[in-house]
């Protein structure tokens, strides 16, 4: 079985990160959308909440598993069996940095390899980081809608204008 991860944190999911699971699940006989911690960001929303937010909005793709890991993802792909490493890149920016995971991780776990996918056009701007300032800055429901899932919208809408 040809297994594969794509990683992120997801705070939160976007319909860019909805594309490239949509177009990695063609791809691979099992995707594993691991929800990650990364140290050096502070998330809105908690891994237990980003993890429902993630399995609501791909309950749709039969062979997509959602899951949440803490580990260094080089180790987290050994223990699944998976060998490849889904990441999206927007833009030329992203590569540097995608390029020297992908060369750390491959060194921790020389079975692993990762797959750079260009990020959609109309997706290329777009972060999880973009969504939570329109959010912030009151771009309305309706908008939102371009931007990340429906399904979560008035989740993430309530959180981020209730914490301010």
């Amino acid at each position: 079985m040809n297994i594969a991860i794509y990683p992120g944190t997801f705070d939160p999911i976007t319909l860019g990160h909805l594309n490239i699971i949509k177009r990695a699940s063609r791809a691979f006989d099992k995707l594993i959308v691991c929800v990650m911690v990364n140290k050096s960001k502070t998330p809105v929303f908690s891994s237990q909440e980003r993890l429902e937010q993630v399995r609501k909005v791909t309950e749709r793709f039969e062979n997509v598993e959602v899951d949440f890991s803490e580990k260094m993802l080089a180790e987290y792909a050994r223990d699944r069996n998976a060998t490849i490493v889904v990441r999206g890149l927007r833009a030329l920016s992203d590569f540097e940095k995608e390029c020297q995971m992908a060369l750390i991780n491959r060194k921790i776990n020389p079975n692993l390899d990762t797959l750079f996918l260009a990020a959609s056009e109309k997706y290329t701007y777009l972060s999880s980081s973009a969504v939570r300032e329109m959010v912030q800055f009151g771009v309305h429901i309706d908008d939102l809608r371009e931007f990340m899932p429906r399904e979560i919208i008035d989740e993430v809408v309530e959180r981020i204008l209730h914490r301010r």
